[in-house]
């Protein structure tokens, strides 16, 4: 049986292969013949492979997931060219219909597991291959590019109270052991100087569940709908969650622009990261679903590591 749109919510966005088929039907039809099967099911989006080289990103939660996928379609092509690392590149636009009251997206397909499945093994290799990454997105950024959503890329004070929160709560459900330590990472952070140059391109979601591995090295990136305009010190955060011990160092050998200052604020967005990440592992986060169980490993090793 097809979903219809009498069957599928803003609350509960079900993407099936039948429906799937029938919206490229009727939008892309040099599409339809493709076999069609489920990839994974993201905080926002469910991913499909389609055939062999293509895939459908179909949003199943909140509604902003539409102005983010919007984002990722009219920005990622050109930021893409210049990455060292695969990304999935729009294809083509699925707009809102009677079938599917919510826009989509047809990508090309990037092989390779989840971090947060597949934890990078190979230190050296992983810290050089996310540094370049990372160098080579963050370009001064146009001045159409929007700020990030949740006051992601801008001051670490804008954080503060959701820091704070996510301490209290983790600390609550017993996530954490010491957040009076935490919180003096966080303090260092925010009493580091302001990020002094023009905002740069941020993917701003760099996570283990959006960066791909293969043979214990990064093999590509994911999920770049939150793309926005900031201080770099937000992605490099994610390098204390996909590292394994000992590859920070190696990490900012091959980003050699950060200075002391970026890197202690780049501490602050990792713990910032590692204490939403338990939280969604765990139990969901002010609300919203949890049901991530391999998001709490790769967040409580980031921790782990900021204290050591």
């Amino acid at each position: 049986m097809v979903a219809t749109v009498a069957a599928v919510t803003d609350a509960d966005l079900d993407g099936t292969a039948e429906l799937i088929g029938e919206l490229l039907r009727e939008q892309h039809p040099d599409l339809a013949g493709l076999p069609v099967t489920f990839g994974a099911r993201g905080w926002g989006n469910q991913m499909w492979r389609l055939g062999d080289e293509l895939a459908v990103r179909l949003p199943w939660a909140t509604q902003d997931t539409d102005e983010l996928l919007l984002r990722e379609y009219a920005l990622l092509p050109a930021a893409a060219s210049r990455l060292p690392l695969p990304a999935p590149v729009p294809q083509r636009l699925g707009r809102p219909s009677e079938r599917f009251p919510r826009h989509w997206i047809v990508t090309t397909w990037v092989a390779g597991e989840p971090a947060d499945r597949a934890p990078a093994t190979r230190g050296a290799e992983a810290a050089d291959s996310l540094a370049a990454f990372l160098v080579a997105m963050h370009e001064p950024a146009p001045h159409d590019l929007p700020a990030g959503r949740d006051r992601r890329g801008g001051p670490l004070a804008d954080a503060d109270r959701g820091v704070a929160y996510a301490l209290k709560e983790c600390a609550d459900r017993g996530l954490i052991a010491d957040p009076d330590v935490l919180r003096k990472i966080w303090d260092d952070a925010l009493a580091a100087p302001a990020w002094p140059g023009p905002a740069m391109w941020l993917h701003g979601d760099v996570h283990p569940a959006n960066v791909l591995t293969r043979d214990g090295t990064f093999c590509g990136v994911i999920d770049f709908s939150d793309m926005c305009a900031g201080d770099p010190a937000l992605d490099l955060g994610a390098a204390w969650l996909l590292l394994p011990d000992g590859a920070i160092d190696r990490f900012y050998a091959g980003y050699p622009s950060a200075d002391d200052a970026t890197r202690r604020r780049a501490r602050g967005w990792a713990l910032w990261r590692a204490l939403a990440c338990l939280l969604i592992a765990d139990n969901g986060v002010r609300g919203r679903p949890g049901g991530k169980p391999t998001w709490g490993p790769p967040a409580a090793a980031a921790l782990r590591r900021l204290t050591a």
